[in-house]
């Protein structure tokens, strides 16, 4: 199972995310299993909003991972732009779907921090 804390202060501002573990999707078909599409869906959503948030928007993070754990951890820097805010409000709404969908594979929790 993948778990995905979201991390914000007490004013409701993002300050990171936390995502741990390995979806565990795959099917098994003829003897093997097939790629695991949550597991995908999740790295390319996370891949996507790191690249935009620092790529795109310019914000400043420290991103920590194992892949081998399925560990990333990403500290946002300082005050994020408006732009920044959107980003990080859609991957938190997708991720969230996928959740209710695939709740067995796929936990996401709040924190305040």
């Amino acid at each position: 199972m993948t778990t995905v804390t979201i991390e914000k202060d007490e004013h409701g501002s993002y300050k990171g995310f936390v995502l741990f573990g390995h979806a565990g999707f795959a099917k098994k078909r003829f003897g093997k299993y097939e790629p695991d599409i949550l597991c995908a869906a999740i790295s390319a959503l996370t891949s996507n909003v790191v690249n935009g948030l620092t790529e795109i928007a310019g914000e400043k993070l420290t991103i920590t991972q194992n892949e081998e754990d399925g560990f990333l951890k990403c500290v946002i820097e300082s005050s994020l732009k408006e732009s920044s805010v959107i980003l990080l409000d859609s991957y938190v709404l997708s991720l969230t779907e996928y959740s209710k969908q695939y709740g067995k594979n796929l936990t996401v929790n709040f924190k305040e921090v």
